[in-house]
C-alpha cells in the first residue's frame, strides 16, 4: 500500500492518501479523542503522541498535530496506523448512521434561502475547501440579522487563513448569489467550551 501525503494551508495539517475511498458520503470531523471513539482508524490516529485532530474526507485522512510535534517523527506512526486499518478490514465507523454529511441535507420546512445556501455550500464552496484537507459545515441562518453561521473542519480549523478564506471567498460567493446574507459568521468547537468547563469542575 503506498499512502501520499501533501501539505495544507495549515502548516500544523497533514493529508494522507491512502490510495483508497475512505468516506463514501460527506465527511467526518473529529477535533478530539471522544468524538473519535466511533471510528477504529481515528482512534488508532489519537494514539498516536502529538495528534490533535483527525478528518476523513472523500480520498484522503488530514491529521493535525501539536505545535512542538514534528512531521518527522509522527508520518511513520501515521502510516503505520493507516496501513493496519486497511489490511484490518475493519470498517471506518463503528456505527454506520454517524457517517453522512447531514448539515447541508436541504429538508421541506427549509427556506428558500437556506435551501439556496446548503445548495451552493454543497456545489461550490465544499469542493474547495476539501481540496485544502479540510471541510465547512453548515450551523445555521439568522433571517433578521441576515448571518449565515460555519464552522470550519480539518485541516481548515485553527488554520491561520482559515477567517480570510471564510469572510473573502465563501462570504462574498454567498453574498453574490444570496441578497439576504449579510454576513458571515465562523462557529468555533463546542467541544472546546465543554473541555474548559469539564476542566474547571474537576
Amino acid at each position: 500500500m503506498f499512502i501520499q501525503t501533501q501539505s495544507t494551508p495549515n502548516p500544523s495539517s497533514l493529508m494522507f492518501y491512502p490510495g483508497k475511498p475512505v468516506m463514501e458520503i460527506g465527511s467526518a470531523d473529529f477535533p478530539n479523542l471522544r468524538t473519535a471513539m466511533n471510528s477504529s482508524l481515528a482512534k488508532a490516529l489519537f494514539g498516536i503522541d502529538g495528534i490533535t485532530r483527525v478528518f476523513f474526507g472523500s480520498d484522503f485522512v488530514t491529521v493535525t498535530k501539536s505545535e512542538d510535534a514534528s512531521w518527522e517523527f509522527l508520518k511513520p506512526e501515521i502510516f503505520a496506523a493507516i496501513m493496519d486499518f486497511y489490511s484490518s478490514g475493519q470498517p471506518l465507523f463503528l456505527d454506520s448512521k454517524a457517517a453522512a454529511a447531514m448539515d447541508t441535507a436541504i429538508h421541506e420546512d427549509d427556506s428558500e434561502t437556506v435551501a439556496m445556501i446548503k445548495e451552493l455550500l454543497e456545489t461550490r464552496i465544499r469542493p474547495a475547501v476539501q481540496d485544502d484537507g479540510g471541510d465547512i459545515e453548515y450551523c445555521g441562518f439568522d433571517p433578521e440579522s441576515g448571518i449565515v453561521k460555519l464552522r470550519m473542519q480539518g485541516a481548515c480549523s485553527g488554520c491561520p487563513s482559515s477567517s480570510v478564506t471564510l469572510k473573502s471567498g465563501i462570504e462574498n460567493m454567498l453574498m453574490h448569489y444570496v441578497p439576504e446574507i449579510k454576513g458571515v459568521e465562523q462557529e468555533l468547537d463546542a467541544d472546546n467550551e465543554d473541555a474548559a468547563s469539564a476542566g474547571m469542575m474537576e
